[in-house]
């Protein structure tokens, strides 16, 4: 059951990203980022079993950050490629403010809900953190790569749109290796063993590995969008 949640999260993380860039363009990717990185900082605090490994949650709607970091790249250029990365930050920062308010609330009396929030947002300041620092690190390497091996190609085969896949691919596979893991051991060193952390990176990256394969025919159909805009 858990395989086919993940693989339904993956459809709607990557279709969403072709969604809000045909209904809103450029500013629809940049609204997308900010929708992934806040579910996925929620999400990522949850563990659990399928295809044969631990994993925390999160994966896909990271990896769908990557995916319109990389569209915003090639279809609008570098400089609106660091603007969705700063989106991103701005909503991880928004987040990390907001998240540690509500933990500080006294509730009232009839109160039911606090004590649930308490409970997943109370380790969020630490996890929220790691994952800002993993995330303007890794996205500035996704972008700073992308545009290198695009150079690189369109030398190689005199062509500037040629070989869309190995940028993507080659990009995002390094740079996700940065973000999972300085996030890992950045939320969680010390909260599981080094072993559990290792194998928890590892399973994680090999998520990853396969989802930066699977984006590949969504970045294509993102070069043939025409946004409402």
């Amino acid at each position: 059951m858990n395989e086919l949640f993940l693989v339904i999260t993956l459809l709607v993380s990557f279709g969403g990203t072709l969604l809000f860039l045909k209904a809103f363009g450029k500013g629809g990717l940049f609204a997308w980022i900010g929708i992934c990185t806040i579910l996925a900082n929620i999400e990522v605090t949850i563990v659990v079993h399928a295809f044969g490994m631990d994993q925390t949650l999160g994966n896909t709607l990271f990896a769908a950050t990557f995916l319109a970091t990389d569209i915003l790249s090639e279809r609008y250029g570098r400089k609106d490629a660091g603007k969705g990365v700063l989106a991103g930050l701005v909503t991880n920062l928004s987040f990390i403010l907001l998240s540690f308010m509500w933990v500080h609330y006294i509730p009232a009396k009839s109160d039911w809900a606090s004590g649930f929030v308490k409970g997943l947002f109370s380790n969020t300041p630490r996890m929220l953190i790691a994952s800002l620092v993993a995330y303007a690190i890794s996205e500035a390497v996704d972008v700073f790569l992308y545009h290198a091996w695009w150079d690189l190609t369109e030398k190689k085969t005199g062509s500037h749109t040629k070989m869309l896949w190995f940028r993507n691919n080659c990009s995002t596979l390094i740079s996700q290796l940065v973000n999972i893991v300085i996030f890992n051991f950045g939320a969680f060193f010390s909260i599981y063993s080094m072993s559990d952390l290792i194998s928890i990176t590892a399973s994680c990256y090999v998520i990853y590995v396969a989802t930066s394969l699977l984006d590949t025919p969504f970045i294509y159909l993102a070069r043939k969008i025409k946004p409402s805009e």
